[in-house]
């Protein structure tokens, strides 16, 4: 129905807290707190999944399934393949910079083209 990652992306893309998603689908924040903590899809009381969905949904959120088209004209998330373990040390700022175009400079740091700003 809805996993964990979408439960998190759509309260991002609302720009809401856990909180206020209890609020507004009338469940216990500790409840939205387990949600989002499990793995996978979200299990819990068919009644209160409804309640997360039907809120979000209310609030113009899109829940895209597996392999399921989108219908919408608005902003979303969606991964294009399974989640693979990154390595976090290939993502170092300064690597990041310089596969963007930033030149080194004579001291071998990276600058910023104007171009860039």
């Amino acid at each position: 129905m809805i996993t964990a990652p979408q439960l998190r992306a759509a309260r991002a893309l609302l720009g809401i807290d856990q909180k206020t998603l209890a609020e507004i689908s009338n469940v216990s924040l500790p409840t939205i707190q387990r949600m989002e903590a499990s793995d996978g899809t979200v299990r819990g009381n068919i009644d209160t999944l409804s309640k997360v969905v039907t809120a979000l949904e209310t609030a113009g959120i899109e829940l895209i399934g597996d392999y399921s088209r989108s219908e919408g004209h608005g902003r979303g998330v969606r991964l294009r393949q399974a989640p693979v373990h990154l390595d976090l040390k290939r993502f170092h700022p300064m690597k990041l910079k310089e596969s963007q175009g930033a030149q080194p400079n004579a001291a071998g740091r990276s600058q910023r083209r104007p171009s860039d700003e």
